[in-house]
């Protein structure tokens, strides 16, 4: 019987292992699926956000989020101290951030370690206002 076909099918697996090495699976950037905003008893705002990445380990991971008004000033920010390799999305808080008077949407972004800002943002309303 003759095998001439079988031996290049052997050379599958050592040439997408190649092309492995010279393409390395990208985390890519971080996206915020959701947020959920509440007022607080003391006029500041409680921001529930969840970010999605496909976190590598230390040194590629979602590792903030941010609170930014209309005019680009960033009004609170979430350092994430750690990859969440094995838990995604996942859910993080900020309390505290104080609004300006004025503003009624807000967006969310995230970053990660390695493209730095980007992703997908999302846009909220703030309880109690209009847009």
């Amino acid at each position: 019987m003759k095998c001439d076909r079988i031996a290049p099918l052997s050379l599958v697996p050592v040439a997408l292992a190649a092309v492995m090495l010279c393409f390395p699976a990208s985390a890519g950037e971080a996206d915020v699926v959701d947020v959920r905003v509440q007022m607080q008893a003391n006029g500041s705002y409680r921001f529930d956000a969840t970010v999605r990445h496909a976190d590598e380990g230390w040194d590629h991971y979602a590792d903030a989020f941010e609170i930014v008004a209309p005019d680009g000033d960033v009004l609170g920010t979430r350092v994430l101290a750690h990859p969440h390799v094995n838990e995604q999305p996942f859910t993080r808080s900020l309390s505290r951030v104080k609004i300006p008077p004025g503003i009624a949407t807000v967006e969310v972004r995230a970053r990660d370690k390695v493209h730095g800002l980007g992703g997908k943002t999302y846009q909220v309303t703030l309880p109690g206002q209009s847009k």
